[in-house]
């Protein structure tokens, strides 16, 4: 999946986002990719139309802790979002995005089923509502989960 990282200019403006700066970011989904897009403070105007998610943060300055700070709600969007998706690079991206929400207890593991077409999946219980997830298990090594699990966290700007 090809992720773009934090572009370090505002997309409303094309000024350079300085460290230390506040910056707001917004992912959407376009023809199929994520697009994300970064804005200044002052180019912020809110989120825009088709956005699947958005979050504040600064430009990591050098000195910046190298350890991801998580945003549940912004996993809890991808998550809802990539829903139905059939997709491979979706279905795992999906995946791992689930055993994140499930090590940050947003989702509680109930089972492992085999499904009648031999697709096995993950049977989840969403911690706000309530409801039953079915989450497709694309069978990934550990070493697959980790560039996965490095791909979330890029296209999050949490690298």
């Amino acid at each position: 999946m090809d992720i773009p990282t934090l572009a370090r200019v505002c997309a409303a403006t094309g000024q350079e986002l300085k460290p230390g700066e506040r910056i707001y970011g917004a992912l959407f989904d376009e023809s199929g990719k994520f697009v994300r897009k970064d804005f200044s403070a002052g180019a912020w105007n809110g989120p825009l139309p088709g956005a699947i998610a958005f979050w504040s943060g600064r430009i990591p300055t050098a000195q910046a802790p190298k350890k991801p700070k998580f945003n549940d709600k912004l996993l809890l969007d991808c998550f809802d979002h990539l829903n139905g998706s059939t997709e491979p690079n979706r279905l795992q991206f999906r995946y791992v995005v689930a055993l994140l929400l499930m090590r940050r207890k947003k989702l509680k593991f109930e089972d492992a089923q085999r499904k009648p077409d031999g697709t096995d999946v993950l049977i989840l219980r969403d911690g706000r509502s309530g409801q039953r997830l079915e989450v497709a298990d694309p069978r990934l090594t550990e070493e697959q989960i980790t560039t996965v699990q490095d791909e979330v966290f890029q296209v999050l700007g949490w690298e």
